[in-house]
């Protein structure tokens, strides 16, 4: 049987407040014009529209719309007015080159709220048109955090099954499998096709379901391609039209230039562990919890928190893995203020020892740029309970996760 998520709210800004609202507000107020991207359907138009209600709202995804965007861009603006939302704007592209003239001439900020779904055509037209007269907020979809806020706590394997898309927690009885088939098709039909770039689109989704039976672990450009029956090149192509729909993240590793023995390949996620689900044929929490991937699903789903909490805070994401060729490796490094945070993941739910043995080899290679914040020298993630020190360790149910990648200073202000 297929599951059903059971929690039932209406999804608004009073039910469930997204985070990344304060710093959207507060860039609307320092500058002209705000760019929200983020996956589909991770709830930008939504929320964008329930902050400026009273703003014009035009949608490029309506044919006349758009044709009318690209062909009378000055009509377009008497037909939707300043201050104005333009939500899909890479179906338009040129349409900055416009919004720049407009934002020269009157000077006002807050005047554009810009969303976009997919970035490949947008960096340029972005950087060209409106550097300076900008702000970027990337957009996730719900957060533990925001989801616990309104009281939905799920278990760890439905979580992981379920991910976190609105949609999902509009209303009770969603069924998830259900929900990212469809998401897949869409994504595939929509995005792909349009933008041109894949001839192969049976192809492509077998490489999205190879790709998610990699989650957490280094991307191998070459075994790709044997597995998919295409080049190294295009795999390497593909990969970062994921990463340009915001559907994968790809970790970096930390390494000091003078270390030769650092793995310096990067790691691949998934903006959702329910999408991963999907493609590896996960349905149910019963499943999840058998499947031998379970470990690195768990990781992508703490990956996920802090890469969220990060964004939502309008701060950098300066998220690290280390991995070195004797087997030493730390599944997340958080640099903040030139110092390393250190976090292991573990799915399980009891203390173990082992788990901090990583954390304290790290510590004693690199004793110059690990931290020791709050009296502890590192802090595991997993399923069981919270301890605030454990054998000079914290141990941190995966709920808690947001609560340590929050940033620990405000942004620098100049007054003068």
């Amino acid at each position: 049987m297929a599951l059903e998520i059971s929690a039932k709210i209406k999804y608004n800004s009073l039910m469930i407040h997204r985070t990344i609202s304060e710093y959207i507000k507060n860039c609307m107020n320092d500058y002209f014009s705000v760019a929200v991207f983020g996956p589909r359907q991770c709830g930008k138009t939504t929320l964008v529209k329930e902050l400026y209600p009273d703003f014009s709202y035009a949608n490029l995804e309506d044919m006349n719309t758009r044709a009318l965007a690209k062909n009378d861009p000055e009509e377009f603006f008497t037909r939707f007015p300043e201050p104005v939302i333009i939500d899909e704007i890479q179906r338009v592209p040129e349409l900055l080159s416009t919004v720049q003239v407009r934002i020269d001439k009157n000077k006002k900020k807050g005047q554009y709220i810009i969303t976009g779904s997919q970035q490949i055509p947008l960096k340029t037209s972005v950087s060209q048109s409106l550097a300076g007269r900008i702000a970027i907020a990337q957009m996730q979809p719900l957060s533990l955090s925001e989801l616990k806020a309104s009281n939905i706590e799920l278990d760890r394997d439905t979580q992981l099954v379920s991910g976190c898309m609105p949609f999902l927690f509009s209303e009770k009885g969603r069924k998830p499998f259900e929900y990212y088939r469809n998401y897949v098709q869409t994504y595939l039909e929509r995005d792909i096709a349009q933008i041109g770039a894949v001839q192969d689109l049976m192809r492509f989704e077998n490489f999205m379901r190879l790709l998610a039976g990699r989650t957490g672990q280094l991307v191998n450009n070459s075994a790709l391609s044997a597995e998919v029956g295409v080049s190294s090149a295009t795999i390497g192509s593909w990969l970062s039209i994921l990463e340009a729909s915001h559907l994968v993240y790809i970790l970096h590793p930390w390494y000091e230039n003078r270390t030769k023995q650092v793995v310096k390949t990067p790691k691949v996620y998934f903006c959702d562990t329910g999408l991963a689900a999907y493609l590896l044929g996960i349905e149910t929490p019963e499943q999840m919890q058998r499947d031998p991937l379970l470990g690195n699903l768990f990781e992508n789903l703490v990956v996920n928190e802090a890469l969220k909490t990060r964004y939502n805070y309008g701060a950098e994401p300066n998220l690290f893995f280390f991995r070195n060729s004797k087997g030493l490796e730390i599944d997340i490094i958080l640099k903040e203020n030139r110092v390393l945070n250190l976090f292991e993941v573990k799915s399980g739910k009891a203390l173990n020892d082992d788990f901090t043995k990583n954390m304290e080899k790290f510590r004693k290679l690199f004793p110059a740029h690990v931290s020791s914040a709050s009296g502890s020298n590192g802090i595991v993630i997993y399923s069981g309970d919270n301890y605030e020190s454990y054998k000079n360790y914290s141990y941190l149910n995966f709920q808690q996760t947001g609560n340590c990648f929050k940033p620990k200073t405000e942004p620098f202000v100049l007054n003068f």
